[in-house]
């Protein structure tokens, strides 16, 4: 028999403490490949305001201001991923082995670039004419270097390694072949400080061959992504910003075509490549603002389901500052003011997505959750099991949802003991 007594009554030692709140504890073991896409959506902010065809006033100091914020956030990414491969080189290894998160390893790339290309446009008055020229010209060979190694290792290890299902296709297999397309939309701008010569037809050449390879690649991965999304319905809700990177080769090959239209001018080839340049321009950015329609209202049925914040969200920014850039090289060669305008309106796009995910973001470190196992950068690298592509929570469980530990979630789990043994893809077409 017990006795009940007054909570005064009872003695201290019985007495139940209240459960203390532990700041979830930050560590670059779960530093992924995506947080580049930071360094991304930062510098083509001073980038894409740069090539408006319309002069804001007083706005050149705030791009150079946002492009040297971006070069600084490049340099502590590249000493914390250093760190993150030299002491948990296991985790490194696992994301390479994992299909969900070993295409964001085209973002590194791309953020070179992007940063190498702000040196050129915007970097001058920070770092003198000069400077400014070597490190362009050293960041677009290190970012065309690596993009080349991501467009060919990554689709090699999702053949050769990678255990991908028939409805496994997402836009993120699209970053690792989009960096040659940033390579050949920047090169150009590198081109106009060399000489007359071969060195400056080589450089030329070599950024129309890193277009034709990553417009083709790009033409085979969007009808995979488009198949998925008929067949199997909407990304799941954290992914559902992912959609906005299809924009990514859109904007960035209408740039590319402008840029080296503009490289070739006053030569033979130069009013061919103006024509060209805008017969293929005017269709893509079409079908660009088309689909950023139907991405928008992706993510706008998400949002209303609870979709929770991730790093995913920075996909927002970059794919629609190339969009901006392809529409003021389209304006340019047209001489359209409502081209002009439009990209107006759509780096006003830019700068609202950047400010919000900015400021997430920074909450986010400041409260350790986006660096924590279990937190957000798991549901911003690992999509759900597979096979879970159109069962959602219910409005507003999303938020409140566990999110899987990325480092339990890298390596995809063995059949179990006494299990038939997955069959290859594609042999179940092989039946009669």
């Amino acid at each position: 028999m017990s006795v009940l007594a007054p909570p005064g009554a009872l003695p201290r030692t019985t007495r139940t403490a209240p459960a203390r709140r532990h700041r979830p504890r930050a560590s670059v073991r779960h530093l992924g490949p995506n947080w580049y896409a930071v360094v991304m959506g930062t510098a083509i902010v001073a980038n894409a305001g740069g090539a408006l065809p319309v002069r804001v006033p007083r706005a050149e100091p705030v791009f150079v201001a946002v492009w040297a914020l971006s070069a600084l956030a490049l340099l502590v990414l590249l000493a914390a991923r250093a760190a993150h491969w030299l002491r948990h080189r296991d985790q490194a290894r696992a994301h390479l082995l994992d299909p969900t998160i070993a295409p964001f390893y085209g973002c590194p790339p791309m953020a070179l670039l992007a940063v190498g290309a702000g040196a050129l446009a915007v970097g001058g008055d920070v770092l003198g004419p000069s400077a400014a020229v070597t490190a362009g010209a050293v960041l677009w060979s290190a970012g065309s270097l690596t993009g080349l190694v991501a467009a060919v290792g990554v689709p090699y290890l999702m053949i050769a390694r990678h255990r991908i299902a028939p409805g496994d296709a997402s836009p993120v297999w699209l970053l690792p072949v989009v960096a040659p397309m940033v390579a050949a939309a920047t090169g150009p701008a590198l081109a106009a400080h060399l000489p007359p010569g071969q060195g400056r037809s080589a450089l030329l050449l070599g950024c129309c061959a890193m277009f034709g390879m990553s417009l083709l690649a790009t033409l085979l991965i969007l009808p995979a992504v488009f198949a998925r999304l008929v067949h199997r319905g909407p990304l799941p809700l954290v992914l559902s910003p992912a959609l906005f990177l299809v924009l990514g080769p859109l904007g960035q090959s209408t740039t590319a075509g402008a840029q080296l239209a503009d490289a070739v001018h006053g030569t033979p080839f130069g009013s061919y490549a103006a024509y060209a340049s805008v017969a293929y321009g005017a269709p893509v950015l079409g079908f660009a603002l088309l689909w950023l329609a139907l991405a928008g209202a992706l993510v706008v049925r998400a949002v209303r389901r609870g979709m929770p914040f991730a790093m995913t969200w920075w996909g927002f920014t970059f794919p629609v500052g190339t969009c901006v850039t392809g529409a003021a090289g389209l304006a340019r060669h047209t001489g359209v003011h409502a081209v002009g305008w439009l990209a107006v309106g759509l780096y006003g796009l830019l700068l609202a997505a950047w400010a919000m995910v900015a400021v997430r973001t920074g909450l986010g470190l400041a409260r350790g959750t986006l660096l924590a196992p279990g937190g957000a950068p798991g549901a911003a690298t690992t999509p759900p099991e597979r096979g879970d592509t159109t069962v959602e929570a219910e409005p507003g469980a999303g938020s409140a949802a566990p999110q899987p530990d990325p480092a339990a979630a890298t390596i995809p789990p063995g059949p179990a003991a006494g299990a038939p043994r997955p069959e290859p893809v594609g042999a179940a077409h092989t039946r009669g």
